[in-house]
């Protein structure tokens, strides 16, 4: 019997695409593990070794969403005004998010298709990811421009407004031309409304 072939992070990552690109095109229930594998040819060995099983690859999907996320976070400039910042994290780093990998939506916000047990299953992943969001909605909270309401409070209506932007241009319900400039004017409202209320 020969040794088990090793399979490096570059497969990994090809066969994560391989299977992003299997749900967007046709939802959850069509991936399967040979699907994938003959995606990128390679063994269904491959598929199992990296990710365990098809739940194991489900859940690096989930978190393949969220760090994302937090890496694009990482990389968006701050400026002296935290408020445009917030502003801006979410029109060019979600939105833009949400354009480019609308399956990885579905599964790592929405769930879509999969029990709570394996959504749990990246909740780390997706942790971290927040932490980012809270530590720039944390800068405002810092110059006092949250109003009366907690950082908590803040952070989840930020992201609802967002989620609820996103599914509304997924399902092309936004004029054509003015999804932009819709998700920053309502996302800056939101955060100016903080202010004074």
């Amino acid at each position: 019997m020969g040794r088990p072939r090793a399979y490096d992070e570059r497969v990994a990552s090809a066969l994560l695409e391989a299977a992003e690109r299997i749900v967007d095109a046709e939802g959850l229930d069509a991936l399967s593990v040979r699907r994938v594998a003959n995606a990128v040819e390679a063994t269904t060995r491959a598929v199992y070794s990296l990710f365990g099983s098809k739940d194991g690859l489900v859940v690096a999907l989930g978190a393949r969403a969220f760090h994302l996320l937090e890496t694009a976070l990482d990389t968006l400039p701050t400026t002296s005004d935290p408020a445009n910042d917030l502003v801006e994290a979410g029109v060019l780093v979600f939105r833009r998010f949400v354009l480019d990998h609308p399956a990885l939506l579905r599964i790592g916000f929405q769930h879509e298709g999969m029990s709570p047990e394996l959504a749990c299953q990246f909740r780390d992943a997706s942790d971290q990811a927040l932490a980012r969001l809270q530590g720039r909605v944390a800068r405002l909270a810092d110059r006092g421009q949250l109003g009366q309401r907690s950082m908590a409070e803040a952070v989840c209506a930020f992201s609802a407004v967002c989620e609820g932007l996103a599914a509304l241009e997924l399902r092309g319900r936004m004029l054509p031309g003015s999804a932009e400039a819709l998700w920053r004017d309502t996302l800056g409202a939101l955060v100016a409304g903080w202010r004074i209320a």
